[in-house]
């Protein structure tokens, strides 16, 4: 069964237990990790990085994918690192994605991937949830993911946030 809504989430501003419940209080059945490097730096995210993470979801009942192959590839990343630096926007504090950034991921990984790799995992029960590190889903390529999603299947996304 194709689901015809999804959510995406990140991981800055969240601490474990509140990004736990906000996952149970949407009806996440699936985490789809879109991740590269699968850690967060500093000890306040600890519990997002793989293993904890995983865990977590499991004793949950939340099962867990890692599409790496959705995942901005280290060259893309430094790139909106630089435009970042270029702009004085801390990376957690990013609000938008650089223009040369949306173009080449969509050029070099989404166009070549596309959204089946995510459609014929969305499970029959529950929904799915897209999760990256960027608090704010327009900061992170969560978001062109979504876009396609919504212009090729109609999905219906909604983006949750810490409180």
């Amino acid at each position: 069964m194709i689901r015809n809504s999804m959510i995406t989430i990140g991981v800055y501003g969240f601490d474990g237990e509140a990004f736990l419940d906000r996952l149970a209080q949407a009806g996440i059945s699936l985490v789809i990790d879109v991740r590269q490097r699968r850690g967060v730096r500093g000890p306040d995210y600890a519990w997002a990085n793989a293993q904890r993470l995983q865990a977590s979801l499991a004793a949950a009942r939340i099962a867990y994918l890692h599409l790496r192959e959705l995942a901005p590839t280290t060259e893309l990343r430094h790139l909106q690192y630089a435009e970042d630096d270029r702009q004085g926007v801390g990376r957690r504090n990013r609000r938008t994605l650089a223009a040369e950034y949306v173009r080449r991921y969509t050029a070099e990984i989404l166009d070549p991937v596309g959204t089946k790799p995510i459609m014929i995992t969305l499970p029959a029960r529950g929904t799915a949830a897209l999760l990256c590190v960027e608090r704010d889903p327009e900061a992170c390529h969560r978001s062109l993911i979504a876009g396609r999603l919504i212009k090729e299947h109609g999905v219906a996304i909604d983006h949750l946030r810490p409180d």
